[in-house]
């Protein structure tokens, strides 16, 4: 019977992570990363001329969406606070679907290449 209470008691001292405290927190966190792409984007590339629309512009706001997305959904959606299975299968369906995201960006890529370079309608 004591097992069950400890079992219980272990669950509720995961879950205190989730208080006010912690929910602003992770709140000024995200405002942060957002200030900072904004920093980015009107000061440092429009603004000063710092920095130049290219590969590591893009590289440089992909890796602050990756990990606002984490923080919103290991703290928002209480991911972080499940079981660790759990989490390894979400995390391979993501894993899949940017997989065939990808592919799908090669594939249209090419037709791309190769499909405007000839007409649709030649002319008689």
């Amino acid at each position: 019977m004591s097992n069950h209470h400890d079992h219980i008691a272990h669950d509720t001292h995961e879950h205190e992570g989730m208080d006010k405290k912690g929910i602003w927190k992770v709140f000024f966190i995200l405002l942060a990363l957002t200030g900072l792409e904004f920093l980015i984007a009107l000061g440092f590339v429009h603004h000063w001329g710092i920095l130049h629309k290219g590969t590591f512009l893009n590289i440089i706001y992909i890796a602050l969406t990756l990990v606002k997305a984490y923080y919103i959904v290991a703290y928002f959606m209480h991911l972080k606070f499940e079981k660790s299975g759990f989490i390894l299968s979400v995390c391979i369906v993501f894993v899949f679907i940017i997989y065939f995201i990808v592919l799908m960006l090669i594939e249209g890529g090419y037709l791309h290449d190769h499909f405007t370079h000839q007409p649709i309608f030649p002319h008689k």
